[in-house]
């Protein structure tokens, strides 16, 4: 299952975006180091099921489709709060990082308000400055990675004397945070280090090079939380002017964990990413929850019209890490499996990714008996390297199993 890492300073909004996601009760504090140890948890990545366009009712069995909308499950962590010098252990700043390197993309989290200081403690709104308080932990991970570069230096420069091109031995003791030959070559162009002898780099050079590998191999997404305090706004465009407008997204966790708990408690009718909510009849509110849905109606989805959470997953997931959710069914005429199940489940793939890929995803017995795929939809027969398009519909025909002996 796909991994993101949510990360930020202390104070920022991380464990209430992390249960606003997954709705677990993480202890929720402005304490710092309120999170002690990784909070995981199921959160979900979403687009317009197939059911729709191909006008069938589905049975969902590894993931969820609500109001014709497919959800598929993603693995997140909420990890301690980083603060400067993490890298060398300050705070909880090495449980953080080796945390970290499981991830396959990061949510960094950052206070949009400017009301944490730059320890991530508590301030009033915009006294802070969430520039620098992203800055603060995009370096932190740069120097995390460039430490590890250094302290298999001879290991590297032991496998360049042996052959090895050096791509291929800086990769080496980077496997662990997934890291490969491709992107470390990738890394080493875009940080103009790759005719540079790796004896020779200095550790301005490593923190360089680490920056655009980190790039590679954990895209990230800029989370500007807390948009419903007043000062965000302005610092939200600081933000997108500094990093990309592509890579920052604003929403409210707190928001969106109010909407959730209350949609759980059956007091309305809300689904993750809609632009509305709406109040049950027969819902009995407290002054105190009509107070809270009032602040979240006029503070947040009227002027953002959504909370964020869910289209910052999205963004992530299938923007960033550019991953398709493709539907593998077992009978095309149906669209089902072999249990006559519409559409049942639906998995996430890498853009480049294969029908092989799928039936390696779904089963290795699929991917050992494969002997060709079928566009659903057209019913044309692909070719083993056919690349794979978002919201593909494909059967895997395998080799029927042998009967037994008598």
């Amino acid at each position: 299952m796909l991994t993101i890492g949510i990360v930020g300073k202390t104070n920022t909004g991380k464990t209430t975006l992390f249960n606003a996601a997954t709705l677990l009760n993480a202890k929720i504090s402005n304490l710092p180091f309120t999170t002690k140890k990784p909070n995981m948890g199921t959160a979900y990545v979403c687009d317009v099921c197939v059911c729709r366009e191909l006008g069938v009712k589905d049975n969902p069995l590894n993931s969820s489709c609500i109001d014709g909308w497919r959800y598929v499950p993603v693995k997140i962590i909420d990890v301690p709060g980083l603060i400067r010098d993490a890298w060398l252990g300050r705070g909880l700043g090495n449980q953080f990082l080796t945390v970290i390197a499981q991830a396959d993309a990061l949510i960094h989290v950052v206070d949009a308000s400017g009301s944490i200081d730059s320890e991530g403690r508590i301030t009033t709104p915009g006294n802070g400055n969430p520039v620098q308080d992203a800055l603060d932990v995009e370096f932190e991970l740069q120097r995390w990675l460039a430490e590890i570069i250094l302290n298999n230096k001879s290991m590297v420069l032991r496998e360049i004397a042996s052959g090895s091109i050096m791509a291929e031995a800086i990769a080496k003791p980077l496997a662990g945070i997934k890291a490969n030959a491709g992107a470390v070559s990738q890394a080493l162009e875009l940080s103009g280090l790759k005719d540079t002898l790796f004896g020779d780099w200095t550790v301005d050079q490593a923190v360089k090079f680490s920056g655009f590998l980190l790039s590679l191999i954990k895209p990230t997404l800029i989370v500007a939380n807390k948009m419903d305090i007043a000062t965000s706004e302005n610092y939200l465009g600081m933000l997108r002017e500094h990093f990309g407008r592509g890579f920052v997204a604003a929403c409210s966790a707190e928001a969106e964990l109010v909407l959730r708990r209350a949609e759980k408690m059956g007091l309305l009718h809300y689904t993750p990413g809609e632009e509305k909510f709406t109040i049950k009849p027969n819902a009995v509110l407290s002054a105190e929850q009509k107070g809270a849905l009032r602040y979240v109606e006029t503070r947040v989805m009227d002027r953002w019209m959504r909370t964020g959470i869910q289209q910052a997953l999205n963004t992530l997931v299938l923007k960033l890490l550019r991953m398709n959710m493709i539907f593998p069914v077992a009978d095309e005429s149906k669209f089902s499996d072999h249990h006559g199940n519409v559409l049942p489940d639906a998995y996430l793939l890498k853009d480049d990714s294969t029908p092989l890929d799928l039936a390696r995803s779904v089963h290795t017995s699929l991917l050992e008996n494969y002997i060709l795929a079928i566009d659903a939809r057209t019913g044309i027969r692909l070719p083993s390297d056919y690349v794979l398009r978002h919201k593909d519909v494909i059967k895997i025909v395998t080799r029927p199993k042998a009967k037994p002996k008598i």
